[in-house]
């Protein structure tokens, strides 16, 4: 339970960031549900987590008396035509509360009444180039390395919708949800996301009624019985009843009969000695549900879940997987590789006398997950600014300034006036705003007299502790650009006496985070939580155009990485980024020194920090912007006149990344470099 509650903390603190970083900028809420965000998947599950974003532009209401001037208001309608759990969309005017009358374009479609509906395929509208549809989902496929993710759009409609008001006064006999939660659900509204039922005759205009807050609150308040039992029946899901077809068991179905059962119990049944039979419970009332094709929606029970979702021959294929099942009395679990879950019964049954090397103790699987959401986490913040960035740029570096001190006193209100989440949010995400705030101050001052005003260093300092070398690398950048080699080098031998190869771990968002976190990292994260970001994880270092005068001048290629040809091949969902410069920070530590050392003709010491780059570069598997670390290697070997080397390192380069990489532009410099000491 004690991993639960961590993945629990964890995954709402993600959330917040989220949405303290972009609310105030676009008036968006970000939620991530499923079952990573209540802590009731496993490693060998692998659950996709849905991250919805909820955008207060539009305001659905019930009622007229919730309408809102200056918003798109909506009115649910329900009627014969719609399905059960699902709505129509009314277009009311903003300016007055009257249906409006005239279409207002592709997305609004007039029905037999005379109403402005609004169709569901307005997120399309939306959907970035490469996303595709699934179900409410937009996911985008096919970048290599990327971390995938499902991504729902939803409005808010903060009445309790009047189809689920009768679940308000539903009494179970275990008198669970307690009256606590029901008040909770009826307080925090519902959504409307972008799907028809499967059933319907109008699947373009009907939304569905998500009732996820809610659904998440019953989940928290589960103890590790039913957990565990949830968890088990997912585990029988993927392994026995898995159907490469378009009809099939969903984990949502299994959740909701949960739920149902654990309504339907008294709660002195959920005991961990009678964990068995809670789960037979819960097969014996899955198996009915599909027998008579009905799993009714916890909340709105009028919405069966498995409307039209089976043929007869999945059905009939599925019923006879699931008697089997029930038979076995328990036998099945045996078959189950999932977590190696069945060899870990066995040993628990005594059945085996040895016990295998790779079964992991309860400690080192709590560490492994503790160290999986540090990684998580300092992911999400980094993505977060990525996002802020992305939206704050603009061509003249001092109004991007300005930008960014409107984002600085967000954070800092929601440091002084928000939850204990906000506030933790904002105080991991705020530093590294500061050292971008100090390194703008300091590029904008370098370009009109080449001198860094108090100001910036200030800010630098602030971001100094933002993680393990991010705003330290910022900060020495900056003294590198003006020339002031011995600061470079005091902060730099600092940086690298703060980067513990055995305990720090380099993080890029844009990346899929490759092997295991190392050890201490584990620990750190076991017994910090996200506080261990500052200690143990590196971020990539980010430079926008307006911190150009501070990035040395190998660098600044990466800001000019695209010819006409490459823009074509961008992918401005995912890579925003590429007119910055980013680089990782250990790759970027060791160039600076290889730099600061030959001005200060340390020669021995500007070979070590070269050897350095290039072992890091080959040996270090999380490595995000390799291309770019193979870039600065290649430049340095230039500087050390050794052109094969260097264009060795650009073609490898390319090899990573074919498009959209600096790498051309260094072979043809450096080809035009050797052909005109020839002539």
């Amino acid at each position: 339970m004690e991993m639960t509650l961590k993945t629990r903390r964890a995954i709402l603190l993600e959330e917040t960031m989220m949405t303290i970083t972009l609310g105030p900028m676009n008036r968006t809420s970000a939620y991530m549900f499923g079952s990573s965000s209540e802590g009731t998947t496993t490693k060998g599950i692998n659950s996709d987590t849905d991250y919805l974003k909820c955008y207060h532009n539009y305001n659905v209401i019930q009622d007229y008396a919730e309408w809102k001037l200056g918003f798109s208001n909506l009115l649910m309608i329900q009627n014969n035509t719609t399905s059960p759990g699902y709505c129509h969309l009314q277009q009311i005017y903003s300016d007055i509360p009257l249906p409006a009358t005239h279409v207002l374009d592709e997305d609004h479609v007039r029905d037999s009444s005379g109403r402005l509906l609004l169709k569901n395929t307005l997120d399309r509208g939306i959907m970035p180039a490469g996303m595709v549809k699934h179900g409410p989902s937009m996911v985008k496929l096919g970048i290599p390395g990327v971390v995938e993710s499902d991504n729902v759009l939803a409005f808010h409609c903060k009445s309790w919708p009047y189809e689920a008001r009768a679940w308000l006064d539903r009494q179970g006999i275990g008198r669970w949800p307690t009256a606590d939660m029901k008040r909770f659900a009826e307080n925090n509204g519902c959504f409307v996301v972008p799907v028809g039922s499967k059933v319907s005759q109008s699947p373009e205009l009907e939304w569905r009624i998500s009732t996820s807050q809610a659904e998440r609150c019953l989940m928290f308040s589960l103890n590790i019985t039913q957990i565990r039992c949830y968890v088990l029946m997912k585990m029988i899901l993927k392994t026995f009843l898995h159907h490469a077809g378009e009809g099939k068991i969903t984990s949502f179905m299994c959740k909701t009969v949960l739920l149902h059962c654990i309504e339907n119990t008294h709660v002195n049944a959920w005991q961990e000695s009678n964990l068995f039979t809670c789960l037979s419970c819960c097969l014996h009332v899955l198996y009915n549900c599909l027998q008579q094709e009905n799993c009714p929606h916890f909340i709105i029970p009028e919405n069966n879940l498995m409307a039209g979702q089976f043929s007869p021959e999945v059905k009939a294929l599925l019923l006879e997987r699931m008697f089997h099942l029930i038979q076995s009395e328990g036998q099945a679990l045996l078959g189950i590789q999932i977590d190696e879950l069945g060899q870990r019964l066995q040993i628990k049954l005594n059945r085996l006398y040895q016990i295998p090397e790779n079964i992991h103790s309860k400690q080192r699987i709590c560490l492994r997950i503790s160290g999986g959401l540090l990684m998580s986490t300092v992911a999400v913040i980094s993505r977060c600014i990525n996002e802020m960035l992305s939206r704050t740029i603009q061509n003249n570096p001092v109004t991007t300034l300005q930008n960014l001190l409107i984002v600085k006193t967000n954070y800092e209100r929601f440091y002084r006036e928000g939850s204990r989440l906000e506030q933790r949010a904002s105080s991991l995400l705020a530093p590294l705003v500061y050292s971008t705030l100090g390194t703008i101050i300091a590029s904008i001052s370098i370009h009109e007299n080449n001198t860094i005003p108090q100001e910036a260093l200030d800010w630098l300092s602030e971001g100094l502790n933002s993680d393990v070398a991010s705003g330290r690398l910022k900060l020495a950048s900056v003294f590198y650009s003006v020339g002031k080699m011995v600061e470079t080098e005091f902060i730099l031998r600092n940086t690298k006496g703060h980067y513990d190869f055995n305990k720090v771990e380099p993080v890029c968002a844009g990346y899929a985070f490759k092997g295991t976190v190392r050890v201490l990292p584990r620990i750190a994260a076991y017994h910090q939580n996200e506080e261990a970001v500052k200690s143990v994880c590196a971020l990539c270092i980010k430079f926008i155009p307006a911190e150009i005068h501070c990035v040395p001048r190998e660098l600044q290629y990466e800001m000019f990485r695209s010819t006409q040809e490459d823009l074509q091949y961008r992918d401005e969902f995912y890579e925003y980024w590429m007119d910055w410069a980013v680089v990782d920070s250990l790759p970027y530590l060791y160039f600076l020194q290889y730099k600061t050392y030959r001005h200060l003709q340390r020669f021995d010491d500007q070979q070590q920090a070269l050897a350095n780059l290039s072992r890091t570069i080959g040996i270090e598997m999380n490595v995000g912007h390799r291309e770019t670390a193979l870039n600065l290697l290649g430049q340095c070997l230039e500087q050390e006149n050794q052109p094969n080397n260097a264009l060795y390192c650009y073609m490898i380069s390319l090899r990573v990344r074919e498009r959209n990489n600096a790498a051309k532009v260094h072979i043809c410099r450096l080809l035009a470099n050797l052909v005109g000491a020839q002539s």
